[in-house]
């Protein structure tokens, strides 16, 4: 039903693509971040808030298609739906069904509640094709709540101390997620332009967020003494960073996970904080599917599919482009550095 091209996923009965990393005729899209959303192509189908992001990030003369939630489509004979994949605002599994048969590819997806994104949504299925970027057991994430508490008493102390917090996150999802669930009675939210181009657009499909600030060269400094300074990482590293001084510097990632990584980002405090299934959220998601065959993407594919089959399940690994967490940054032109373990993050 679906195979694994050198443009992409590929449906041959529909003659669809979905999240091609080449321009094709016709591509269905899971999400926005630029790794899965890639332009040249002639048509695209995505989620309505999916189609907004694109248009902002890639330009308004995309040929866009907007189906809903659930909403089924049809081409060629072959049904499509695209179903709440929980990753950030607007992320989509594909549903995909042909004489009875029935595959799902999850795009990039995680279990956890963020407060922006439509919740992941289990759909069953033959076969499922999944994400395993955190597919070690190394990585299972705390709470929400108890990240977030870490991150109030570290920008609670700052403010106290006249210093200003800034965190890395890149400007779609995880930026918003780490807006709506910090202490906002604590300081000011400053967002970098990036971070501030998807606000708005998200604030016009209609996501609440919480109040925040563009910072220009008109913010005067004394506005960043007690502020939380939200910017992708190439920032901290620049001019633009200097006016905010004293500051201290944070990721919120979930490569945070690891030792070490804080030391080779170059930042002083790390968030474990990711918009990605954990270890458990990657077998719970596989056992909810029914799936009789699994198929792992872009993250730990041999070690996760190889897991899998340890305890009987038919499991392969594919290559992709996709790169997952890890080069959201670097994705969007901001400073980044590749996880321990890992082979090297492509740049575009």
């Amino acid at each position: 039903m679906l195979t694994f091209t050198p443009k992409g996923i590929y449906c041959p009965y529909a003659d669809v693509y979905i999240d091609p990393w080449r321009g094709v005729d016709r591509a269905i899209v899971t999400h926005a971040h630029s790794d899965h959303a890639r332009g040249g192509s002639r048509q695209y189908l995505a989620t309505p808030v999916t189609k907004a992001l694109m248009h902002a990030r890639m330009g308004i003369d995309l040929n866009i298609e907007a189906v809903g939630y659930g909403e089924p489509i049809t081409i060629n004979g072959v049904r499509f739906s695209l179903h709440p994949a929980g990753h950030i605002p607007g992320s989509a599994q594909v549903h995909v069904e042909h004489k009875g048969e029935v595959w799902v590819a999850t795009g990039d997806y995680k279990r956890q509640e963020d407060g922006i994104s439509t919740p992941f949504e289990p759909v069953r299925c033959h076969t499922l094709i999944t994400e395993c970027t955190f597919g070690l057991p190394i990585y299972r994430w705390k709470e929400p709540r108890e990240v977030f508490a870490e991150l109030n008493a570290w920008w609670r102390g700052n403010a106290a101390n006249g210093i200003c917090s800034v965190i890395s996150a890149y400007s779609l999802g995880k930026a918003q997620r780490v807006m709506t669930g910090v202490d906002r009675s604590i300081g000011p939210i400053l967002v970098h332009g990036a971070v501030a181009n998807m606000n708005t657009v998200l604030q016009e499909c209609g996501l609440e967020l919480p109040r925040w600030e563009h910072i220009t060269k008109d913010t005067p400094k004394e506005r960043f003494r007690n502020a939380l300074v939200i910017t992708p990482g190439s920032a901290l590293d620049t001019t633009w960073a200097n006016r905010m001084k004293p500051f201290s510097s944070a990721m919120a990632s979930g490569w945070m996970q690891l030792r070490g990584w804080r030391r080779r980002a170059n930042i002083e405090k790390g968030f474990v904080l990711s918009d990605h299934a954990d270890w458990d959220g990657l077998l719970h998601t596989v056992r909810e599917s029914g799936a009789e065959r699994v198929i792992a993407t872009h993250g730990y594919t041999d070690l996760f599919s190889q897991y899998l089959r340890s305890v009987g399940s038919d499991a392969a690994a594919e290559t992709t482009e996709f790169v997952g967490e890890a080069g959201a940054d670097l994705q969007e032109g901001t400073r980044s550095v590749d996880p321990p373990g890992r082979p090297a993050t492509p740049a575009e």
